[in-house]
């Protein structure tokens, strides 16, 4: 008796002290276990219902097991010495109590086995747990060197703001040269090389081709293709991504959405940094017509055009007033017409908002304007 309870307790501290899957594979084993020992105190069960189902231990297959060791694990009345009821004899309940204390045995070993497994496992996570940690350490190590860095980069220099996630707002040889640009910047001014991170955004045809910014940067969006006011002339869309990624400053490059003063005003209203000029500034300069006007206010020397000898005082905003912006454009063929006859032929006709040479026209006498 003492045997058997001794058994049923090593049992049932091995199923508090195994993993949860681990006892869900093997109560089944410990039951029988503990049901072969309570046979052995108030005998075997009676007629067929003695013959229930067998417990598969860890790693057996199902219908495998063979029907004798069932038979007398649970004392169905095939032990020498039992009655034609099926009722066990003195020599059967012996029979019965040994084999109880077996079974027990057998499954209290099963799931220690199991228990020592599961440790096993337990031991290696934890030291899978700790390479990892200890692979993650110095890149949390450098990320906090990094910003110690930066921080007291910027208060030497008399600065306030750390910028360290940065927003590249166009593709290309653009976002290319500033991403290396800016990491060639940093480890000679700094001394790290990946200070600095940098998010792009990146169209479906810049995925397909692989670009070189891409693999370049730490982190990219993907924005809609087709036109690049859908993407990179798309100034909610930036200011959107910007808002989404936290990051500290936009870069816009050249061309796209770099030369619009929305950009820097709408970002500034989000409490994001624009690396450029500023909204007044860039709505000046932006613009040929605003920026000759303001040339010549600041006494710059300037070849005749259709607003030379226009001068002007700048608003509040820091433009120029519209009243005297209209003043240097052609707005019809005759106006045109007459601005080149003052000028004298040939005379070069240019968009004022056009970039990279769109929308120039050499025109050398009268029928070519009106054509």
């Amino acid at each position: 008796l003492k045997c058997t309870q001794l058994v049923c307790w090593v049992a049932a501290r091995a199923l508090r002290s195994m993993p949860a899957m681990s006892k869900m594979r093997n109560s089944a084993a410990a039951c029988v276990a503990g049901a072969a020992a309570v046979e052995s105190l108030c005998g075997a069960p009676v007629g067929p219902q003695a013959l229930v189902g067998f417990a598969l231990a860890p790693g057996s297959t199902p219908g495998l097991a063979a029907q004798p060791p069932r038979q007398a694990l649970r004392g169905a009345g095939t032990e020498a010495g039992a009655s034609k009821d099926g009722a066990a004899g003195p020599p059967a309940a012996v029979g019965v109590a040994a084999t109880a204390v077996a079974g027990a045995a057998l499954g209290a070993a099963a799931v220690v086995g199991s228990t020592r497994g599961g440790r096993q496992a337990a031991r290696r996570s934890k030291k899978a747990a700790r390479f990892v940690s200890m692979l993650e350490q110095p890149a949390a190590a450098e990320a906090k060197l990094g910003i110690e860095v930066l921080e007291r980069y910027v208060k030497e220099k008399g600065g306030n703001r750390v910028l360290k996630r940065i927003l590249i707002a166009n593709n290309g040889m653009a976002a290319t040269k500033a991403i290396i640009s800016m990491k060639q910047w940093a480890y000679l001014e700094l001394g790290l090389e990946n200070i600095l991170e940098f998010i792009v955004m990146a169209t479906r045809d810049d995925l397909d081709a692989n670009a070189e910014f891409i693999r370049l940067a730490d982190t990219f969006i993907e924005v809609p293709s087709g036109k690049n006011i859908f993407n990179y002339a798309n100034v909610d869309l930036i200011c959107e991504t910007a808002k989404a990624q936290k990051v500290d400053a936009v870069w816009p490059g050249w061309g796209h959405a770099s030369e619009n003063p929305e950009l820097p005003k709408k970002l500034k209203a989000l409490d994001i940094a624009f690396i450029g000029p500023t909204s007044n500034v860039m709505s000046v300069l932006g613009d040929k017509i605003a920026a000759n006007i303001l040339a010549q206010t600041a006494g710059v020397p300037s070849i005749p055009w259709s607003g030379d000898g226009l001068t002007a005082d700048l608003t509040d905003e820091g433009t120029i007033p519209d009243e005297t912006f209209k003043k240097g454009c052609v707005f019809t063929a005759a106006d045109a017409i007459a601005c080149a006859e003052r000028i004298g032929y040939p005379v070069m006709v240019k968009a004022s908002e056009g970039g990279g040479g769109k929308g120039i026209r050499m025109c050398a006498s009268k029928e070519e304007i009106e054509a």
